[in-house]
């Protein structure tokens, strides 16, 4: 069973009665529910919690970790953000959603600022799918439609993505990449912008139905880890020695 933990700074919920009202038990927890309900063994973290709730014994338990964070991203204690790295590295899916595009665990792995033009206008948007053949987009129609998200328009200043799973069309004009997918050492790596807090995106079943096909493509293949370092020649060197 995929062991799955999702983060969330849980700030909004505390102090702004829309977000509350739509997420009486946080993003974390409409987002634990869905994928419980698929079968996940899920796990919640959130920011006040000691360490950030991502102790040691929590990583090493993970195998794909999900992050929404926007107000806080400079209260994340540097230690754990490198304890994450590491365990993407070591082969721990990540999920990045929404303004997560400027956590500290993002910008690391990107290493590049993760800047974008946005507008909260309450605007339509649409996304496209642009890699219909991905997993992520198991049982997803050729596009999704939000009545009302927060706009994120290009330039976005992250590396070339790997693949390129949605396009997003915004009823102001821009457009935006809004699924993209890498590798960092083993571990995968999507971001998948839409997410806001003030809108309902998180009860839409689509929505759901990308993050749940997202967490089954990141989880790790549990395949015997690369070794590095020092290694012996497998066959005899001649007229060579080993040290």
């Amino acid at each position: 069973m995929v062991k799955v933990t999702v983060w969330n700074e849980n700030r909004h919920e505390q102090q702004n009665q829309i977000v509350s009202g739509l997420y009486p038990n946080g993003i974390h927890g409409i987002i634990s529910e869905f994928l419980q309900v698929e079968g996940f063994d899920v796990r919640t973290a959130t920011l006040d919690e000691p360490e950030h709730g991502l102790t040691d014994e929590v990583l090493i338990n993970t195998d794909v970790l999900i992050w929404w964070g926007h107000l806080a991203h400079d209260e994340v204690q540097d230690e754990i953000v490198e304890k994450v790295k590491q365990r993407v590295l070591e082969g721990m899916g990540l999920i990045v959603l929404h303004s997560g595009h400027f956590s500290k665990i993002f910008k690391s792995l990107m290493g590049t600022s993760c800047d974008l033009k946005w507008r909260e206008a309450g605007e339509k948007e649409r996304l496209w799918i642009v890699n219909p053949g991905h997993p992520i987009t198991a049982g997803i129609p050729e596009y999704l439609e939000l009545e009302q998200e927060e706009m994120y328009g290009e330039h976005f200043d992250i590396p070339q993505p790997e693949e390129l799973i949605f396009i997003s069309w915004f009823e102001g004009g821009e457009v935006f990449r809004s699924g993209c997918t890498y590798t960092r050492g083993n571990g995968k790596v999507f971001y998948f912008r839409p997410g806001h807090e003030t809108y309902p995106t998180y009860h839409n079943k689509q929505i759901q139905r990308v993050i749940i096909n997202a967490v089954k493509w990141a989880a790790p293949a549990h395949c015997q880890r690369p070794i590095y370092g020092y290694s012996n020649p497998l066959e005899p060197l001649k007229g060579g020695t080993t040290k």
